[in-house]
């Protein structure tokens, strides 16, 4: 599985209305931490073996969706259940502790 890039025009579909869990990694280009996170990121989704999703959310494209889940400073990951953010994690974490989001 990949990394689904989120969008406003995707993000309901691919997020909210996911049967799975989804994690949702907020990043910018210009945001050193978000790269060093990134290929960890990427990386979980290689491995993920449809027990959940992988998203991210290009915070200079998709404004919106920052703005509407009160992203403040990134990266920040998200773990979405039922459509709702159930877990959060600011800054630069290690794979296992992601991975320990997704528990």
């Amino acid at each position: 599985m990949n990394v689904i890039t989120l969008t406003e025009e995707n993000f309901d579909a691919e997020v909210v209305a996911s049967e799975v869990p989804v994690l949702v990694d907020f990043w910018a280009s210009w945001c050193g931490p978000c790269k060093m996170l990134s290929p960890v990121v990427d990386e979980i989704a290689e491995e993920a073996t449809g027990g959940f999703k992988v998203g991210k959310v290009n915070v200079d494209d998709a404004g919106e969706i920052a703005e509407r889940f009160g992203i403040a400073s990134i990266p920040t990951l998200l773990v979405f259940k039922g459509g709702e953010p159930v877990k959060r994690s600011v800054g630069v974490i290690g794979k296992d502790e992601i991975l320990a989001l997704l528990d």
